[in-house]
């Protein structure tokens, strides 16, 4: 079993930062990539960012480009995403995923999320 544990989020101001960070833990996997998404009240889970394992290659759709960065630290096996210029419609509950390089389709596991809230 593969477990992604996300952390760091909370209730903060428009204009604000924030970091969340994901930790992988259980059996050992080659991760391919590990990416961020969202889920809005009432709206589908998107994509946020994604970050490949072997080189560092970052991804992001275009409404968080310039103002989120994912990063990770592969001895920690933990992803990170730093969020800066928080806004009310960046509030969601946001979810780690890992795409295991030996497994069959993209973004195997999942976290059980959690919360960024941005007030104006």
């Amino acid at each position: 079993q593969v477990q992604l544990v996300e952390s760091g989020g909370r209730l903060v101001q428009a204009g604000d930062s924030l970091r969340l960070s994901c930790e992988a833990s259980g059996r050992t996997f080659s991760a391919y990539k590990m990416g961020w998404f969202r889920q809005a009240p009432g709206k589908e889970r998107e994509f946020v960012a994604a970050i490949r394992w072997s080189d560092g290659s970052t991804y992001y759709t275009d409404s968080v480009k310039g103002r989120f960065t994912i990063t990770r630290d592969n001895a920690q096996n933990t992803v990170y995403l730093q969020m800066s210029s928080l806004r009310p419609e960046d509030t969601a509950v946001y979810y780690c995923a890992a795409d295991d390089a030996g497994v069959i389709g993209p973004w195997n596991y999942w976290g059980q999320g959690t919360q960024v809230t941005v007030s104006s």
